[in-house]
């Protein structure tokens, strides 16, 4: 008897595997695993959400007309040059789905967003992983796997799972040596956390020139996970080829209406960033205090940090005793001596490190 059999390609997708929030047992944790904002979500938002709630029967508009237009208007783009997407992982996937298929490549760095991997299986392409530096994605690794067949290179800025971040420079340097049919992504949905000062720079790039698109979310720092609300910008011809192959209606009414408000409430949004970058420099700090046990806290410009444990302490009796303390963090088997662990409130932070403390034998 026969039966419909899957492409060979998508046999070879292992699927994504969401943070935690649940020990061993089934207790449920404060999820320290997603890089979900713990401020919560703008209240503006909220407020939206409960307006829209009432017209359920009526479609979304589909193009997302007024939620480009402030998205626009506060980044100083044009509209037209935007499309928004069930979350940034949609436009990723379409990313790969609208310039790469089958006998052909897409790169991305090593211990990068294990989105990319299954962008590139799903279309028929082969992934190609560039070798890293220090967990920082490596611009001249990078282009020595450039090959004729190369079609998508995805870059995340700052990097998930790592926390890494390239500067402007070695970004254009990048973009610069890279064939003009080559579609550089860049996946900046952290971009809020840095430095306001270079938050620009990636849609500067994609202005300029016409294989660049830039990615952005509001799962992070607005607090909008629930909602799957994602942007892009790039050149008239990237945003048609994705408008072309997203799904219609793809971002629902409710979460256009609070991605609007939350554009709105831009005070919301420098209070996430700014105890953010206090919450894990103190955190950062008392890492390093543990240093002689052989914990390390990578530098990070993004809302977690991923510690590496190099000592008698492992990663798995962390994981362990941070969830009997109540908290799910992030344990990824392709970094099997770390755990990546969400910024989240300042008791939860000073919690982790009493916990990190005690199992080092350390007074908490």
């Amino acid at each position: 008897m026969t039966k419909p059999e899957p492409k060979p390609y998508i046999l070879g997708i292992e699927a994504y595997v969401p943070g935690k929030s649940q020990a061993s047992d089934g207790r449920p944790l404060v999820k320290l695993s997603a890089n979900e904002n713990p401020l919560g979500t703008s209240p503006a938002a909220l407020e939206a959400l409960k307006q829209v709630r009432g017209d359920a029967a009526t479609y979304p508009d589909p193009a997302a007309t007024a939620l480009r237009g402030e998205i626009a208007k506060l980044h100083d783009l044009d509209p037209a040059r935007i499309v928004c997407g069930t979350g940034s992982d949609e436009l990723l996937n379409l990313a790969a789905q609208g310039f790469a298929g089958e006998g052909d490549e897409v790169l991305f760095s090593r211990h990068s967003f294990a989105v990319y991997d299954i962008a590139a299986r799903r279309c028929g392409a082969q992934p190609v992983v560039a070798p890293d530096r220090d967990l920082t994605a490596d611009v001249d690794a990078l282009l020595d796997h450039v090959s004729e067949r190369t079609r998508v290179l995805f870059l995340a800025n700052p990097n998930n799972p790592t926390g890494t971040w390239l500067p402007p420079q070695e970004v254009e340097r990048l973009h610069r040596a890279l064939r003009g049919d080559i579609l550089l992504v860049l996946d900046e949905a952290y971009g809020e956390y840095c430095d306001p000062a270079v938050q620009r720079a990636g849609f500067d790039l994609a202005r300029a020139h016409d294989n660049v698109l830039v990615t952005r979310t509001f799962s992070k720092i607005y607090g909008l996970a629930a909602e799957r609300i994602g942007w892009a910008t790039g050149a008239p011809g990237l945003i048609d080829a994705l408008n072309r192959i997203r799904g219609p209606f793809n971002v629902t009414a409710s979460g256009q209406h609070a991605a609007l408000a939350s554009l709105g409430d831009q005070d919301f949004v420098e209070a996430s960033r700014v105890h953010n970058a206090q919450a894990r420099a103190r955190f950062v700090k008392a890492i390093a205090a543990l240093g002689n046990h052989g914990l390390v806290a990578v530098p990070s410009e993004a809302n977690f940090v991923l510690v590496r444990f190099t000592g008698k302490v492992t990663a798995e009796a962390a994981r362990e005793a941070i969830a009997e303390a109540g908290y799910a963090v992030r344990y990824l088997p392709e970094l099997s001596d770390a755990l990546r662990i969400t910024v989240g409130k300042t008791a939860d932070m000073e919690a982790i490190i009493a916990t990190l403390r005690r199992l080092c034998g350390e007074a908490p």
